[in-house]
């Protein structure tokens, strides 16, 4: 298995004001130039309409805006990354923050979505909510309404032989608990998952 990073980030930015600043992550060095242009086109695109989400008809009322990322895997052919922008509004009761994440195969040259990890006919679903329950009662989560199981495109990222899960803020649980994230080995999963997909190749031990 190659040892080198399969593609460069460079860190760009937009400045929309004095105390509105948002990174982003532009990727280089692909011998792929089309698909290279993808990504980069998908990763611009998810950063607007994370702006485009927290300005909404009120962009005057913006008083502070930081959007950043973090490279969650860069190996195996695998990228993961998250972006991520948190906006306060003038006389809000607290900022607000929200995160994106998008896993792309290298390999197969594509954009993953959560049911792309997965044998067709597997219910991921059921196998992933369950475990996620599990990871609930263990760590005391507190819940806003219960939980019964995920979205079949529920946010996640991979993280070398993990995936993980996670939720935005309010939608399981109160705002002093931050994103619930939930981590799940690639092992856990091995008999549902793609074998030459991102999680089947993260758990090949080589």
């Amino acid at each position: 298995m190659p040892t080198t990073l399969p593609v460069s980030i460079q860190a760009m930015k937009i400045s929309k004001g004095p105390k509105q600043t948002v990174f982003f992550p532009r990727i280089s060095g692909m011998t792929d130039k089309s698909f290279q242009k993808s990504m980069n086109k998908t990763i611009v695109s998810q950063t607007q309409t994370l702006i485009d989400l927290q300005t909404g008809s009120m962009p005057e009322t913006v008083e502070e805006m930081i959007g950043s990322f973090e490279i969650k895997n860069n190996q195996r052919q695998v990228l993961s990354l998250s972006l991520s922008n948190y906006t306060y509004h003038y006389r809000a009761a607290h900022g607000m923050t929200f995160i994106r994440s998008l896993t792309f195969d290298l390999e197969k040259k594509q954009l993953c979505t959560l049911e792309d990890l997965f044998k067709p006919g597997s219910d991921y679903v059921k196998r992933l909510s369950e475990l996620i329950r599990v990871q609930i009662d263990q760590r005391d989560i507190p819940l806003l309404d219960g939980f019964s199981e995920i979205k079949p495109d529920q946010d996640f990222y991979i993280a070398d032989k993990t995936l993980v899960i996670y939720f935005q803020l309010y939608e399981i649980t109160p705002y002093v608990v931050g994103f619930p994230m939930f981590p799940i080995s690639v092992y856990d999963l091995q008999d549902i998952i793609v074998e030459d997909g991102p999680l089947g190749r993260m758990a090949v031990n080589n």
